[in-house]
Protein backbone atom coordinates (compact mmCIF):
# COMPACT_ATOMS: atom_id res chain seq x y z
CA UNK A 1 0.00 0.00 0.00
CA UNK A 2 1.44 3.19 -1.03
CA UNK A 3 2.39 5.73 1.57
CA UNK A 4 1.65 9.48 -0.72
CA UNK A 5 3.32 12.63 1.08
CA UNK A 6 2.86 15.14 -1.69
CA UNK A 7 -0.81 15.41 -1.81
CA UNK A 8 -1.55 18.50 -4.00
CA UNK A 9 -3.68 17.47 -6.57
CA UNK A 10 -4.64 14.31 -4.99
CA UNK A 11 -7.88 12.15 -6.15
CA UNK A 12 -9.22 8.77 -5.20
CA UNK A 13 -7.86 6.51 -7.81
CA UNK A 14 -11.60 4.59 -9.15
CA UNK A 15 -12.28 1.98 -11.94
CA UNK A 16 -15.45 3.76 -13.76
CA UNK A 17 -16.78 1.18 -15.23
CA UNK A 18 -18.88 2.41 -18.38
CA UNK A 19 -19.19 -0.74 -20.52
CA UNK A 20 -17.74 -1.72 -23.27
CA UNK A 21 -20.18 -1.48 -26.95
CA UNK A 22 -20.25 -5.09 -27.12
CA UNK A 23 -22.19 -5.20 -23.27
CA UNK A 24 -24.31 -1.99 -24.69
CA UNK A 25 -25.40 -3.68 -27.83
CA UNK A 26 -26.01 -7.24 -25.80
CA UNK A 27 -27.83 -5.15 -23.40
CA UNK A 28 -30.55 -3.05 -26.19
CA UNK A 29 -30.52 -6.52 -27.42
CA UNK A 30 -31.65 -8.15 -24.10
CA UNK A 31 -34.17 -5.13 -23.58
CA UNK A 32 -35.80 -5.05 -27.05
CA UNK A 33 -36.45 -8.92 -26.98
CA UNK A 34 -37.90 -8.75 -23.34
CA UNK A 35 -40.32 -5.68 -24.76
CA UNK A 36 -41.48 -7.83 -27.89
CA UNK A 37 -41.43 -11.76 -26.39
CA UNK A 38 -42.63 -10.96 -22.37
CA UNK A 39 -41.88 -14.06 -20.59
CA UNK A 40 -40.67 -16.18 -23.12
CA UNK A 41 -37.89 -14.08 -23.13
CA UNK A 42 -37.14 -13.94 -19.75
CA UNK A 43 -37.34 -17.74 -19.50
CA UNK A 44 -34.80 -18.04 -22.39
CA UNK A 45 -32.07 -15.36 -20.49
CA UNK A 46 -32.55 -17.00 -17.19
CA UNK A 47 -31.68 -20.62 -18.75
CA UNK A 48 -28.68 -18.67 -20.96
CA UNK A 49 -27.41 -17.19 -18.14
CA UNK A 50 -28.28 -18.67 -15.27
CA UNK A 51 -28.46 -22.35 -15.92
CA UNK A 52 -32.09 -23.06 -14.83
CA UNK A 53 -35.14 -23.74 -16.30
CA UNK A 54 -37.75 -22.13 -14.74
CA UNK A 55 -41.75 -22.92 -14.88
CA UNK A 56 -42.88 -20.42 -12.71
CA UNK A 57 -40.80 -17.39 -11.98
CA UNK A 58 -42.91 -16.17 -9.17
CA UNK A 59 -41.99 -16.87 -5.60
CA UNK A 60 -44.05 -18.86 -3.67
CA UNK A 61 -45.08 -18.77 0.02
CA UNK A 62 -44.14 -22.41 0.05
CA UNK A 63 -40.82 -21.36 -0.91
CA UNK A 64 -40.89 -18.58 2.12
CA UNK A 65 -41.78 -21.14 4.25
CA UNK A 66 -38.84 -23.03 3.70
CA UNK A 67 -36.55 -20.17 3.96
CA UNK A 68 -37.60 -19.22 7.42
CA UNK A 69 -37.53 -23.24 8.25
CA UNK A 70 -33.71 -23.13 6.71
CA UNK A 71 -32.62 -20.21 8.97
CA UNK A 72 -31.65 -20.36 12.44
CA UNK A 73 -34.32 -18.48 14.63
CA UNK A 74 -31.46 -16.29 16.29
CA UNK A 75 -30.35 -14.91 12.39
CA UNK A 76 -34.03 -14.64 11.70
CA UNK A 77 -34.23 -11.91 14.89
CA UNK A 78 -30.74 -10.69 13.75
CA UNK A 79 -32.54 -9.62 10.33
CA UNK A 80 -35.84 -8.44 12.21
CA UNK A 81 -33.79 -6.16 14.47
CA UNK A 82 -32.08 -4.56 11.50
CA UNK A 83 -35.21 -3.93 9.62
CA UNK A 84 -36.72 -1.79 12.85
CA UNK A 85 -33.74 0.23 12.99
CA UNK A 86 -33.53 1.01 9.19
CA UNK A 87 -37.53 1.86 9.26
CA UNK A 88 -36.92 3.77 12.50
CA UNK A 89 -34.26 5.92 10.86
CA UNK A 90 -36.00 6.48 8.20
CA UNK A 91 -39.05 7.48 9.34
CA UNK A 92 -37.38 10.72 10.28
CA UNK A 93 -36.67 11.52 6.72
CA UNK A 94 -40.53 11.55 5.90
CA UNK A 95 -42.08 15.08 5.39
CA UNK A 96 -45.50 16.38 5.07
CA UNK A 97 -47.39 17.90 2.42
CA UNK A 98 -47.75 22.28 2.93
CA UNK A 99 -49.99 24.98 2.50
CA UNK A 100 -49.36 28.33 3.22
CA UNK A 101 -52.22 31.17 2.97
CA UNK A 102 -51.57 34.92 2.36
CA UNK A 103 -53.78 38.08 2.84
CA UNK A 104 -55.22 38.50 -0.72
CA UNK A 105 -56.49 34.91 -0.49
CA UNK A 106 -54.12 33.26 -2.56
CA UNK A 107 -53.10 29.44 -1.02
CA UNK A 108 -49.85 28.23 -2.38
CA UNK A 109 -48.32 24.77 -1.55
CA UNK A 110 -46.40 21.72 -1.66
CA UNK A 111 -48.24 17.56 -1.81
CA UNK A 112 -46.40 15.00 -1.61
CA UNK A 113 -47.78 11.50 -2.88
CA UNK A 114 -45.54 8.30 -3.19
CA UNK A 115 -44.56 6.65 -5.93
CA UNK A 116 -47.49 3.79 -7.24
CA UNK A 117 -44.74 0.85 -7.66
CA UNK A 118 -41.02 0.43 -7.24
CA UNK A 119 -38.78 -2.53 -8.41
CA UNK A 120 -35.62 -3.63 -6.43
CA UNK A 121 -32.96 -5.02 -7.72
CA UNK A 122 -31.25 -7.42 -5.70
CA UNK A 123 -27.94 -9.37 -6.52
CA UNK A 124 -28.22 -13.24 -6.54
CA UNK A 125 -26.35 -16.26 -7.90
CA UNK A 126 -23.68 -16.92 -6.15
CA UNK A 127 -24.01 -13.95 -3.69
CA UNK A 128 -26.82 -13.41 -1.45
CA UNK A 129 -27.48 -9.39 0.03
CA UNK A 130 -30.41 -9.25 2.65
CA UNK A 131 -28.57 -6.27 3.73
CA UNK A 132 -29.94 -5.04 -0.11
CA UNK A 133 -33.28 -5.99 0.54
CA UNK A 134 -34.00 -3.91 3.76
CA UNK A 135 -31.68 -0.65 2.50
CA UNK A 136 -34.40 -0.89 -0.74
CA UNK A 137 -37.66 -1.53 1.24
CA UNK A 138 -37.31 -0.24 3.99
CA UNK A 139 -37.45 3.37 2.75
CA UNK A 140 -40.06 2.63 -0.05
CA UNK A 141 -42.36 1.03 2.65
CA UNK A 142 -41.78 4.05 5.02
CA UNK A 143 -42.69 6.42 2.04
CA UNK A 144 -46.03 4.63 1.44
CA UNK A 145 -45.28 3.01 -1.85
CA UNK A 146 -48.15 0.93 -2.99
CA UNK A 147 -46.80 -1.92 -4.30
CA UNK A 148 -43.03 -3.37 -4.48
CA UNK A 149 -41.66 -6.43 -6.98
CA UNK A 150 -38.24 -7.86 -6.37
CA UNK A 151 -36.18 -9.26 -9.07
CA UNK A 152 -32.85 -11.53 -7.76
CA UNK A 153 -31.48 -13.73 -10.38
CA UNK A 154 -31.80 -17.73 -8.93
CA UNK A 155 -29.37 -20.55 -7.83
CA UNK A 156 -28.66 -23.57 -10.15
CA UNK A 157 -31.20 -25.04 -7.97
CA UNK A 158 -34.13 -22.46 -9.24
CA UNK A 159 -34.45 -20.92 -5.82
CA UNK A 160 -33.17 -17.52 -4.14
CA UNK A 161 -31.27 -17.61 -1.07
CA UNK A 162 -32.89 -18.07 2.56
CA UNK A 163 -31.05 -14.94 3.60
CA UNK A 164 -32.84 -13.21 0.81
CA UNK A 165 -36.23 -14.05 0.91
CA UNK A 166 -36.58 -13.62 4.98
CA UNK A 167 -35.31 -10.43 4.46
CA UNK A 168 -37.65 -9.52 1.90
CA UNK A 169 -40.61 -11.27 3.54
CA UNK A 170 -39.86 -8.99 7.22
CA UNK A 171 -39.34 -6.16 4.29
CA UNK A 172 -42.94 -6.59 3.54
CA UNK A 173 -41.95 -7.67 -0.05
CA UNK A 174 -45.02 -9.66 -1.66
CA UNK A 175 -44.17 -9.74 -4.88
CA UNK A 176 -40.57 -11.89 -5.42
CA UNK A 177 -39.35 -12.95 -9.32
CA UNK A 178 -36.86 -15.06 -9.73
CA UNK A 179 -35.28 -13.00 -12.28
CA UNK A 180 -31.75 -11.32 -12.73
CA UNK A 181 -29.41 -9.20 -15.45
CA UNK A 182 -30.43 -6.88 -17.88
CA UNK A 183 -33.80 -8.69 -18.31
CA UNK A 184 -34.81 -8.27 -14.92
CA UNK A 185 -34.63 -4.74 -14.97
CA UNK A 186 -36.22 -4.60 -18.61
CA UNK A 187 -39.41 -6.60 -17.46
CA UNK A 188 -39.37 -4.04 -14.44
CA UNK A 189 -39.43 -0.67 -16.90
CA UNK A 190 -42.01 -2.56 -20.02
CA UNK A 191 -43.55 -5.34 -18.32
CA UNK A 192 -44.46 -8.73 -19.22
CA UNK A 193 -47.64 -11.13 -18.86
CA UNK A 194 -46.12 -11.74 -15.09
CA UNK A 195 -44.27 -9.05 -14.39
CA UNK A 196 -46.19 -5.34 -14.07
CA UNK A 197 -44.39 -2.30 -14.84
CA UNK A 198 -42.93 0.28 -12.14
CA UNK A 199 -42.26 3.92 -11.77
CA UNK A 200 -39.00 3.32 -10.34
CA UNK A 201 -36.16 0.50 -10.32
CA UNK A 202 -33.60 0.99 -7.29
CA UNK A 203 -30.53 -2.04 -6.27
CA UNK A 204 -27.17 -2.80 -7.04
CA UNK A 205 -25.78 -5.05 -9.93
CA UNK A 206 -23.37 -6.08 -12.38
CA UNK A 207 -22.56 -4.22 -15.23
CA UNK A 208 -25.31 -5.36 -17.67
CA UNK A 209 -28.04 -4.45 -14.64
CA UNK A 210 -26.02 -1.04 -14.15
CA UNK A 211 -26.38 -0.92 -18.51
CA UNK A 212 -30.28 -1.67 -18.30
CA UNK A 213 -30.70 0.82 -15.76
CA UNK A 214 -28.99 4.05 -17.95
CA UNK A 215 -31.27 2.63 -20.87
CA UNK A 216 -34.33 2.40 -19.36
CA UNK A 217 -33.62 5.88 -17.32
CA UNK A 218 -36.84 8.12 -18.59
CA UNK A 219 -39.16 5.61 -19.00
CA UNK A 220 -39.08 4.89 -15.25
CA UNK A 221 -36.78 6.72 -12.86
CA UNK A 222 -33.37 4.99 -11.07
CA UNK A 223 -31.33 5.32 -7.59
CA UNK A 224 -28.15 5.44 -9.38
CA UNK A 225 -25.68 3.98 -11.12
CA UNK A 226 -23.42 2.92 -8.60
CA UNK A 227 -19.40 2.19 -8.56
CA UNK A 228 -17.26 0.14 -7.16
CA UNK A 229 -17.06 0.45 -3.25
CA UNK A 230 -14.70 3.54 -1.54
CA UNK A 231 -14.14 4.00 2.12
CA UNK A 232 -11.50 6.64 3.06
CA UNK A 233 -10.37 6.81 6.55
CA UNK A 234 -9.20 10.20 8.55
CA UNK A 235 -6.99 9.67 11.65
CA UNK A 236 -5.13 11.69 13.96
CA UNK A 237 -2.05 10.01 15.51
CA UNK A 238 -3.72 8.87 18.05
CA UNK A 239 -5.47 5.56 16.57
CA UNK A 240 -5.06 1.94 16.55
CA UNK A 241 -3.71 0.37 13.29
CA UNK A 242 -4.74 -2.45 13.24
CA UNK A 243 -8.54 -1.38 13.28
CA UNK A 244 -7.71 0.85 10.44
CA UNK A 245 -6.46 -1.62 8.68
CA UNK A 246 -9.92 -4.13 9.42
CA UNK A 247 -11.60 -1.31 8.26
CA UNK A 248 -9.96 -0.25 5.19
CA UNK A 249 -9.76 -4.22 4.10
CA UNK A 250 -13.71 -4.36 4.77
CA UNK A 251 -14.13 -2.71 1.61
CA UNK A 252 -11.10 -3.63 -0.15
CA UNK A 253 -12.82 -7.36 0.15
CA UNK A 254 -16.00 -6.11 -1.77
CA UNK A 255 -14.58 -6.02 -5.34
CA UNK A 256 -10.83 -6.01 -7.27
CA UNK A 257 -12.14 -2.25 -8.19
CA UNK A 258 -12.86 -1.01 -4.14
CA UNK A 259 -11.07 1.92 -3.14
CA UNK A 260 -9.53 2.15 0.62
CA UNK A 261 -8.02 5.23 1.38
CA UNK A 262 -5.96 6.36 4.88
CA UNK A 263 -5.54 10.44 5.10
CA UNK A 264 -3.79 11.04 7.99
CA UNK A 265 -1.29 13.61 9.85
CA UNK A 266 0.64 11.08 10.86
CA UNK A 267 3.62 9.34 9.29
CA UNK A 268 4.50 6.50 12.21
CA UNK A 269 0.61 5.84 12.03
CA UNK A 270 0.49 5.18 7.88
CA UNK A 271 3.74 2.74 7.83
CA UNK A 272 1.83 1.11 10.91
CA UNK A 273 -1.37 0.24 8.78
CA UNK A 274 0.95 -0.44 5.96
CA UNK A 275 2.34 -3.60 8.21
CA UNK A 276 -1.18 -4.29 9.39
CA UNK A 277 -2.72 -4.63 6.01
CA UNK A 278 -0.41 -6.38 4.93
CA UNK A 279 -0.55 -9.34 8.03
CA UNK A 280 -4.32 -8.54 7.74
CA UNK A 281 -4.57 -9.53 3.97
CA UNK A 282 -2.45 -13.03 4.56
CA UNK A 283 -5.80 -14.30 6.75
CA UNK A 284 -8.38 -13.29 4.63
CA UNK A 285 -10.95 -15.44 2.90
CA UNK A 286 -10.86 -13.10 -0.01
CA UNK A 287 -7.65 -12.17 -0.10
CA UNK A 288 -6.98 -12.54 -3.54
CA UNK A 289 -9.82 -10.01 -4.42
CA UNK A 290 -9.17 -7.68 -1.18
CA UNK A 291 -5.24 -7.74 -2.18
CA UNK A 292 -5.90 -6.43 -5.68
CA UNK A 293 -7.95 -3.47 -5.03
CA UNK A 294 -5.25 -2.47 -2.22
CA UNK A 295 -2.58 -2.84 -4.96
CA UNK A 296 -4.71 -1.44 -7.98
CA UNK A 297 -6.69 1.55 -5.57
CA UNK A 298 -5.76 1.67 -2.05
CA UNK A 299 -3.38 4.73 -0.69
CA UNK A 300 -2.34 6.44 2.14
CA UNK A 301 -1.63 10.24 2.25
CA UNK A 302 0.15 11.63 4.74
CA UNK A 303 -0.90 15.77 5.60
CA UNK A 304 0.82 18.12 7.51
CA UNK A 305 -2.19 19.05 9.06
CA UNK A 306 -5.66 17.90 10.28
CA UNK A 307 -6.86 21.28 8.52
CA UNK A 308 -5.37 20.11 4.94
CA UNK A 309 -6.33 16.80 5.59
CA UNK A 310 -10.11 17.25 5.65
CA UNK A 311 -9.58 19.66 2.94
CA UNK A 312 -8.11 16.93 0.77
CA UNK A 313 -11.61 14.49 2.36
CA UNK A 314 -13.44 17.28 0.71
CA UNK A 315 -11.52 17.20 -2.70
CA UNK A 316 -11.74 12.81 -2.44
CA UNK A 317 -16.01 12.92 -2.05
CA UNK A 318 -16.10 9.11 -0.87
CA UNK A 319 -18.79 7.16 -0.32
CA UNK A 320 -18.07 6.04 2.84
CA UNK A 321 -15.83 8.30 5.39
CA UNK A 322 -14.54 7.39 8.59
CA UNK A 323 -13.28 9.79 11.28
CA UNK A 324 -10.76 8.93 13.95
CA UNK A 325 -9.50 11.95 15.52
CA UNK A 326 -9.80 13.35 19.34
CA UNK A 327 -12.73 15.02 18.49
CA UNK A 328 -14.65 13.70 15.33
CA UNK A 329 -17.27 15.85 16.10
CA UNK A 330 -15.48 19.08 15.97
CA UNK A 331 -14.01 17.12 12.37
CA UNK A 332 -16.77 16.37 10.83
CA UNK A 333 -18.57 20.19 11.16
CA UNK A 334 -15.37 20.95 8.36
CA UNK A 335 -16.38 17.71 6.17
CA UNK A 336 -18.65 18.86 2.87
CA UNK A 337 -18.83 15.74 0.60
CA UNK A 338 -19.15 12.41 1.85
CA UNK A 339 -22.12 9.88 1.46
CA UNK A 340 -21.47 8.65 4.83
CA UNK A 341 -20.13 9.68 8.07
CA UNK A 342 -18.75 7.43 10.53
CA UNK A 343 -17.62 9.12 13.66
CA UNK A 344 -14.95 7.71 16.61
CA UNK A 345 -13.71 3.89 17.00
CA UNK A 346 -16.34 1.84 17.77
CA UNK A 347 -18.31 3.58 14.28
CA UNK A 348 -16.88 0.83 11.87
CA UNK A 349 -18.38 0.88 8.53
CA UNK A 350 -20.23 -2.41 8.72
CA UNK A 351 -21.87 -0.83 11.09
CA UNK A 352 -23.62 1.32 8.92
CA UNK A 353 -24.00 -1.25 5.81
CA UNK A 354 -25.67 -3.83 7.69
CA UNK A 355 -27.74 -2.50 11.22
CA UNK A 356 -27.22 1.09 12.58
CA UNK A 357 -29.96 2.25 10.08
CA UNK A 358 -28.58 4.61 8.05
CA UNK A 359 -28.94 3.87 4.57
CA UNK A 360 -26.13 2.08 2.70
CA UNK A 361 -27.06 2.39 -1.08
CA UNK A 362 -24.66 5.63 -1.22
CA UNK A 363 -23.31 8.01 -4.04
CA UNK A 364 -19.96 6.94 -5.32
CA UNK A 365 -16.92 8.16 -8.03
CA UNK A 366 -17.46 11.52 -6.41
CA UNK A 367 -20.51 11.54 -7.07
CA UNK A 368 -20.73 12.54 -3.37
CA UNK A 369 -19.98 16.61 -4.47
CA UNK A 370 -23.88 16.72 -5.38
CA UNK A 371 -25.71 13.63 -4.82
CA UNK A 372 -26.95 11.77 -1.48
CA UNK A 373 -27.81 8.39 -0.18
CA UNK A 374 -31.22 6.61 -0.78
CA UNK A 375 -33.72 7.83 1.69
CA UNK A 376 -37.46 8.29 1.33
CA UNK A 377 -37.89 11.41 -0.57
CA UNK A 378 -36.64 8.94 -3.57
CA UNK A 379 -39.68 7.27 -3.13
CA UNK A 380 -41.95 10.07 -3.39
CA UNK A 381 -42.75 13.15 -5.68
CA UNK A 382 -43.82 16.85 -5.44
CA UNK A 383 -46.78 18.48 -6.59
CA UNK A 384 -46.92 22.00 -6.81
CA UNK A 385 -50.11 23.67 -5.51
CA UNK A 386 -51.47 27.03 -7.01
CA UNK A 387 -54.63 28.26 -5.83
CA UNK A 388 -54.87 32.35 -6.80
CA UNK A 389 -57.49 34.13 -5.52
CA UNK A 390 -59.62 37.02 -8.07
CA UNK A 391 -57.66 39.76 -6.00
CA UNK A 392 -54.18 38.55 -6.75
CA UNK A 393 -54.82 38.19 -9.76
CA UNK A 394 -56.27 41.39 -10.34
CA UNK A 395 -53.29 42.71 -8.76
CA UNK A 396 -50.91 40.79 -11.03
CA UNK A 397 -52.40 40.04 -14.01
CA UNK A 398 -50.45 42.80 -15.96
CA UNK A 399 -46.94 41.90 -14.98
CA UNK A 400 -47.81 38.28 -15.56
CA UNK A 401 -49.28 38.87 -18.87
CA UNK A 402 -45.58 40.91 -19.88
CA UNK A 403 -43.79 38.60 -18.87
CA UNK A 404 -45.58 36.32 -21.14
CA UNK A 405 -44.99 38.74 -24.30
CA UNK A 406 -41.56 39.20 -23.35
CA UNK A 407 -41.42 35.66 -24.20
CA UNK A 408 -43.18 35.72 -27.48
CA UNK A 409 -45.93 34.01 -25.95
CA UNK A 410 -49.51 35.87 -26.59
CA UNK A 411 -52.18 33.15 -25.71
CA UNK A 412 -50.21 32.37 -22.08
CA UNK A 413 -51.42 36.83 -22.11
CA UNK A 414 -54.57 36.09 -22.93
CA UNK A 415 -55.14 33.29 -20.64
CA UNK A 416 -54.39 35.86 -17.75
CA UNK A 417 -56.59 38.71 -19.51
CA UNK A 418 -59.70 36.81 -20.55
CA UNK A 419 -60.78 36.19 -16.67
CA UNK A 420 -61.16 40.18 -16.31
CA UNK A 421 -62.75 40.68 -20.06
CA UNK A 422 -66.05 42.43 -19.80
CA UNK A 423 -68.82 39.48 -20.53
CA UNK A 424 -72.74 39.88 -21.56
Amino acid sequence: MKIIREVEGASIKRSVDAGTEEQRRAVQEIISSVREKGDAALKEYTEKFDGVSLAEFKVTEVEIADAFAAMDTAMINVIQEAADNIRTFHEQQKQSSWFTTRADGTMLGQKLTPLDSVGVYVPGGTAAYPSSVLMNVMPAKVAGVGRITMVSPPGKDGTLSAGVLVAAKIAGVEDIYKVGGAQAVAALAYGTETISVVDKITGPGNIYVALAKREVFGDVDIDMIAGPSEIVVLADGDQHADEIAADLLSQAEHDPRASAVLVTTCENLAERVVQEVERQLSTLPREDIARRSISDFGAIYVTATLEKGVELVNQLAPEHLEILTADPFETMAGIRHAGAIFLGRYSSEPVGDYFAGPNHVLPTNGTARFSSPLNVDEFMKKSSIISYSEKALKENGDKIAALARLEGLEAHARAVEIRFKKRD
